[in-house]
């Protein structure tokens, strides 16, 4: 009998040790991407100006990456990335899908808009998106929000490796009207719909997205929620900055129309942040919250109402404030709490992540240009990004290391973001081989992506 509880106590033991040491299950994964947010327009991020409770929330209980860089400093090509985990340059999709005629007040047809490139370009239906692999791995994917990557129907979520889409596949809307300078841009999956049509923006992303968990929530579940928020709407008559009035008064009256402006971004972000807070108190009523990872940053830097601060520049530019952005996650038991992480790392690092994290694999044959961050998250190794490259036409930019090098129409010069953040002193002049290095590190770079295989919609093949 002795030998007999020995042998048990045995067996007990190394089963602990061995649950203790085993990987965590397949986790949900759910993926926030604001649009235009500020670097410091978070209270995580020492903004003190706004409201963002729930989002300080997700920081506290995990990691602060104050070293994160999206793949282009506006909205269409950035989000590619996200969902291929390869540059824009590789994917295809490395400008904007706009129609520019809005530029001079043009409303559109439905005629019009039938045959305009909003309407006709999209990413190229050779690419992988994240969606198709997990869905192959078992999971239930969906996406609620902007997703920006072709709204003819062979371009949109459900043809792409998503179960469930509600939302606009263009660059933008009207919050409340939910049209596209003119033409109605609500989809719920391959269908527009105006079931919601007076109610906002974020409200009905909010509520589609907790349906979405849900009803999804007994098994693995991928959540992209990327809002419009807090990007101002795309109409031509009515005032571009809209937000419900109870968000307007938590802040005090502005005294300009600059401040007016201000405000009405700082009230868009609250209402973001609210529901956000939402689901995660959802999570946790469904006893998934342990369970999830949730990742939250700016598809770009923020714009003109947008804090950017110490950063230089914002949206379009080749500066940090247009490529630098705010990021959080927290995934209890695996990311430590309250921790932050200066590491270098991209939104190129999310698909190998997200791969790993849920056992899937990645596709053979296809060229990836991140690698798996969680390790870097959790403090456990450092970063194995070494450079970055960005392209918009005729601007350049480049970081190898602490050197940042930018050539582009606004200016440029060669920084030092170890001591230099803000980007001031051009060392050029004194540095001229790292200047030299890092030119020769972007036309190798630039070569490569020549080289790959050739991707629509804009490339010339």
């Amino acid at each position: 009998m002795h030998c007999l509880r020995l042998f048990l106590t045995i067996i007990f033991l190394a089963w602990n040790v061995s649950s203790a040491n085993a990987a965590p299950q397949r986790p949900n994964i759910i993926l926030i991407v604001a649009d235009d947010q500020g670097y410091r327009d978070l209270g995580c991020f020492d903004g003190e100006e706004i409201k963002t409770p729930n989002l300080d929330r997700i920081a506290k209980d995990g990691v602060r990456a104050t070293s994160f860089y999206v793949t282009w400093p506006a909205c269409t090509p950035s989000r590619s990335s996200i969902l291929t985990g390869r540059y824009p340059q590789r994917n295809g999709l490395y400008d904007m899908i706009r129609n520019d005629m809005v530029n001079y007040g043009h409303r559109y047809s439905e005629v019009e808009y039938a045959l305009s490139p909003e309407m006709t370009l999209g990413m190229d239906l050779r690419e992988i998106t994240i969606g198709q692999v997990l869905q192959k791995a078992g999971y239930t994917t969906g996406v609620v929000g902007k997703w920006d990557g072709g709204q003819a129907r062979r371009y949109l979520p459900l043809q792409r490796g998503f179960d469930f889409f509600y939302g606009f596949a263009n660059t933008g809307i009207d919050y409340w009207t939910h049209e596209r300078y003119g033409i109605h841009s609500m989809f719920r999956g391959n269908q527009r719909t105006k079931e919601d049509q007076g109610q906002y923006a974020t409200d009905v992303f909010r509520r589609e997205a907790m349906r979405f968990i849900q009803d999804n929530h007994r098994k693995p579940f991928f959540l992209y929620l990327p809002f419009n928020a807090p990007h101002s709407a795309s109409n031509l008559e009515k005032d571009s900055w809209q937000v419900p009035e109870k968000y307007l008064k938590l802040y005090s009256e502005p005294k300009s129309k600059r401040e007016e402006i201000r405000v009405k971004y700082m009230a868009m972000v609250t209402c973001m942040d609210e529901a956000i807070g939402a689901i995660l108190d959802q999570l946790k009523e469904l006893g998934v919250d342990n369970n999830t990872l949730v990742m939250f940053f700016s598809d770009n830097g923020g714009g003109g109402a947008a804090n950017n601060h110490p950063l230089r520049g914002a949206k379009g530019d080749m500066w940090e404030g247009g490529i630098r952005v705010p990021f959080i996650a927290r995934w209890p038991g695996v990311i430590p709490a309250g921790t932050v992480t200066d590491e270098f790392i991209t939104a190129l690092e999310l698909f190998p992540m997200f791969v790993n994290a849920a056992k899937a694999r990645l596709p053979k044959g296809v060229h990836y240009d991140g690698f798996d961050m969680l390790p870097v998250l959790q403090g456990k190794t450092k970063s194995s990004r070494l450079e970055m490259f960005w392209e918009r036409r005729l601007d350049r930019a480049a970081r190898v290391g602490q050197f940042k090098w930018v050539q582009a129409g606004k200016g440029g010069g060669l920084f030092d973001l170890s001591k230099d953040i803000g980007e001031k002193n051009d060392l050029s002049a004194e540095k001229p081989e790292v200047l030299a290095m890092l030119k020769a590190r972007f036309e190798s770079w630039k070569n490569e992506m020549d080289a790959a295989e050739p991707r629509g919609p804009f490339r010339d093949y």
